[in-house]
């Protein structure tokens, strides 16, 4: 759970004592992750979530939703690119594509980069999480107001369950499953199996975050939710990549009952001839890279036997609980 609280930091050698503001978030039992912030832009508290945007020393802005860090200014590009392009890129022609989640607007941003996208449906629960990041993140403002978008506020399964039309790409940009948080039911075989796979046209992909992938983590939900999409679809790819503000790797795993083979050459040209603009992070070569993963994860994944369901959750470590707030020095 994210604990902000000011501190007194010695200088040594006859230096003034000075005042100084932290994040403090506990990643897992006997290990936090902390910095330094300039700020504390705003706090506050939706019918869902609890919300704070910082300005970090090391992170620039960083998204705090119940005490869980969502994304920070330095280097969210990395997760949100290697959220959006991968499955865009695979896929022939998307036209149309859902969001699950991603109220901040930065999958939104990236999709819209993409010139052959003619529809994004961004549903995301919670309108005061999306009200506050149109205000507060300026990076995302022009794709608040492109004319593609449609942003609808309701619970995503509800609206899945209740549309007719269908789409190229599904994109899962929820929040953890954390015990107590708001979503841990869109990563179960049933949600995948039941709304997810129907709503896909011919060739359609889905893909989702899946949560912490480094060597330890990568079991906590990142192999359960692979081996649970690979009881839905036909082709599944996971992948990650290092994201320094969550001091972890972080995973991703699309899926398909088409094929979804690509080289680095054919994903080159499809960036250079798709998306407006330079990636800074994603390329044909890095995408490579990143769906070699490590020997450990590999054995996890190959011998995982549990599937996500409601009665067999997994969580990531912490509590979707408001984070704490602390004044004075230490």
């Amino acid at each position: 759970m994210g604990d902000i609280s000011a501190s007194n930091l010695n200088g040594g050698y006859g230096e003034s004592r000075r005042k100084s503001c932290w994040y403090e978030e506990e990643i897992e039992e006997n290990l936090r992750w902390c910095f330094a912030l300039n700020s504390i832009l705003h706090t506050g508290a939706s019918q869902y979530q609890d919300i704070a945007l910082l300005d970090t020393k090391p992170f620039g802005k960083a998204l705090v939703i119940d005490g869980k860090l969502q994304s920070a200014e330095i280097d969210e590009f990395i997760y949100h690119e290697s959220l959006v392009h991968p499955a865009l890129l695979r896929h022939q022609d998307p036209k149309t594509i859902f969001i699950m989640g991603g109220g901040e607007g930065s999958t939104a941003r990236e999709i819209l980069r993409h010139n052959t996208v003619e529809k994004v449906v961004m549903c995301d629960i919670d309108e005061e999480v999306v009200d506050f990041c149109k205000s507060h993140l300026v990076v995302n403002r022009d794709a608040f107001f492109d004319s593609r978008l449609h942003l609808i506020i309701n619970d995503a399964r509800a609206e899945l369950e209740k549309r007719k039309d269908q789409f190229d790409v599904i994109i899962g940009d929820l929040a953890d499953p954390i015990e107590g948080g708001p979503c841990y039911q869109l990563y179960t075989k049933s949600f995948y199996e039941s709304i997810i796979k129907p709503k896909l046209n011919e060739g359609g992909i889905f893909v989702t975050q899946a949560g912490p992938a480094g060597v330890f983590s990568h079991t906590e939900v990142f192999s359960c939710i692979y081996n649970t999409l690979k009881h839905v679809f036909r082709y599944v790819v996971p992948y990650s990549a290092h994201i320094p503000s969550y001091a972890d790797t972080w995973g991703w795993i699309m899926a398909s009952d088409s094929p979804l083979p690509l080289d680095v050459q054919e994903l080159d040209l499809r960036i250079k001839q798709r998306i407006k603009g330079e990636n800074r992070y994603l390329d044909g070569e890095t995408f490579a890279s990143a769906s070699t993963l490590s020997k450990a994860v590999r054995k996890t994944l190959a011998k995982e036997t549990q599937v996500y369901t409601e009665d067999t959750a997994k969580f990531i470590y912490g509590h979707g609980t408001r984070p704490k707030f602390q004044n004075g020095a230490a």
